[in-house]
């Protein structure tokens, strides 16, 4: 039985906003699940997202052993859509990265599809993505053979927003500056300020993508609903990729990043991010969400915006992904089942071959760094340790689910 005796001897862990996407579904969950579909993937975010970090997903009690101070903290969802969980494995993830690290510049480079797609991927989400990672990764590949005539690293992160919700598929990808040639002999780097020519990228990824959803097409791997209904028309759909190809594709990369730390810090930023940080949400009132976005086209200024609730939720989980789909994918030098040894033959002709001796930082002191606090120290009277008190138990409801899964 949990010994509680009075307020002051009792913290309970929240950190909380003011504003919280979680009150958003609490409010106006409802009114949503009237208008709209919600699919089973859509359910559980938005299930989770509400019960994180409360009493119905269980916790623990730890006690002071020295003043005996209470402090209950509560578990996390852990749904990769929730903006109160991730930011532990992220800093985890960033320090395995750390050993893939080449002594070398590195670029950031952006792949974004055509908008006409859009309607197509909200019933065919796997596909399209899957498509965008094969063709921006067969495009790399290319240009890494034709211009440095070896094979080049790089890591590609999923994003499907803008800044107001907004869909705006596209990848992130940390390109290694250079490429160990096909005979695993030489290491030949880029300029330090210039990857592969733009424009012959840009055409290229959009040629690989048109044709790679065109095969989708022809293999009947594609669905047709809602929007895009009428593009089960092979003349329609002929038409939207004709209008597509017509187009300028614009491939942007940016300024290279000119050290590992540099590196690391850029793959920090977009690794776990969500649609919509907690943080960015300002206000919740008589139906309307205010959140923040800054504004690209206006030199990255920070604005405000106001939607309907509802409308605010459809935006958010229209960007749920599919079950177990992989958003974060590694390739060439940095694909995993050859990594170790391509990469310590990148490092013997860069001249580094030793292998580092500082040990990857642990749980305990990434937890501090994240925090800015040891969480083991009392937050009542700061001078003795939490120790494990109490296990609090799931709502019974929840641990019914758990055990179907298993």
């Amino acid at each position: 039985m949990l010994k509680l005796s009075s307020p002051s001897q009792i913290s309970i862990e929240t950190e909380k906003p003011a504003y919280e996407l979680a009150d958003v579904f609490r409010l106006y969950g409802d009114d949503y699940r009237r208008q709209y579909h919600v699919s089973h993937e859509q359910r559980l975010v938005m299930r989770d997202i509400v019960q994180c970090r409360t009493a119905t997903l269980g916790g623990h009690v730890d006690e002071c052993d020295t003043c005996g101070g209470l402090r209950i903290s509560y578990n996390s969802c852990r749904n990769r859509h929730c903006p109160k969980c991730g930011a532990l494995a992220k800093l985890e993830w960033l320090e395995k990265q750390k050993a893939h690290l080449l002594p070398t510049h590195y670029f950031h480079v952006v792949f974004t599809i055509d908008h006409l797609f859009n309607p197509l991927a909200r019933v065919n989400q796997k596909q399209v993505y899957s498509q965008l990672f094969a063709s921006a990764a067969a495009t790399l590949k290319a240009f890494g053979q034709q211009y440095l005539g070896g094979e080049i690293g790089f890591t590609a992160i999923l994003h499907t927003w803008g800044q107001t919700l907004t869909e705006h598929i596209h990848l992130h990808g940390i390109v290694i500056g250079g490429a160990l040639t096909s005979d695993g002999k030489r290491w030949r780097a880029t300029a330090p300020d210039y990857l592969f020519p733009i424009t012959e990228l840009s055409a290229q990824f959009r040629d690989a993508f048109c044709a790679g959803m065109k095969k989708l097409f022809d293999e009947n791997r594609l669905t047709f609903a809602g929007q895009c209904a009428d593009l089960a028309e092979a003349t329609v759909f002929e038409q939207l990729i004709a209008e597509s190809q017509a187009k300028k594709w614009q491939v942007y990369a940016k300024p290279p990043f000119s050290d590992a730390a540099q590196t690391l810090d850029y793959l920090g930023r977009y690794v776990n991010r969500i649609a919509i940080s907690n943080g960015r949400i300002l206000a919740i009132e008589n139906g309307y969400v205010w959140f923040s976005y800054r504004d690209y086209k206006a030199d990255g200024r920070q604005k405000e915006m106001h939607l309907p609730a509802v409308e605010f939720i459809r935006r958010f989980l229209q960007h749920t992904l599919p079950k177990r789909f992989v958003r974060v994918r590694h390739y060439g030098l940095l694909a995993p089942r050859y990594r170790k040894k391509k990469l310590a033959r990148c490092r013997a002709l860069l001249g580094t071959y030793q292998e580092t001796t500082t040990l990857p930082m642990t749980t305990e002191a990434l937890l501090i760094e994240m925090l800015g606090h040891d969480p083991a120290q009392c937050p009542l009277c700061g001078v003795g340790k939490m120790q494990l008190y109490e296990e609090l138990q799931a709502h019974p409801t929840r641990r019914r689910w758990q055990l179907a899964l298993q």
